[in-house]
């Protein structure tokens, strides 16, 4: 029986790999393509209680960011997702967004690093 997995894949790439029901998931500023749901993040370091309790720690960027994507979809404000593009700059861009699908429940429970 082949494994099925219902969470969002997320998935390094550029905006080119743009396509129908892609969001893009961008760090930074910069033009992006027409017509496509897009957030975008700066990756932060040291957000939250320094003693990082669950009750107190902030969600990150990237976790707001996918939020952002997610709720839109599911309120049928943008197409489809089937897909995030993680357009990033930086090796901390790259770590945030791991860190995020890693850490955050939210994150881990609508996506999933493809």
């Amino acid at each position: 029986m082949p494994d099925f997995d219902p969470r969002i894949p997320v998935r390094f790439g550029a905006l080119s790999d743009a396509a129908p029901g892609t969001a893009l998931l961008v760090e930074g500023d910069g033009p992006v393509p027409a017509g496509v749901a897009v957030a975008r993040f700066t990756p932060r370091l040291g957000f939250g209680h320094p003693a990082g309790c669950a009750c107190c720690v902030a969600r990150g960027p990237v976790a707001e960011g996918l939020s952002r994507l997610f709720l839109a979809h599911a309120r049928g404000r943008d197409a489809p997702l089937r897909a995030v593009v993680a357009v990033t700059r930086s090796e901390a861009g790259r770590g945030a967004v791991r860190a995020a699908l890693d850490a955050d429940p939210l994150s881990r429970a609508r996506f999933r690093l493809a």
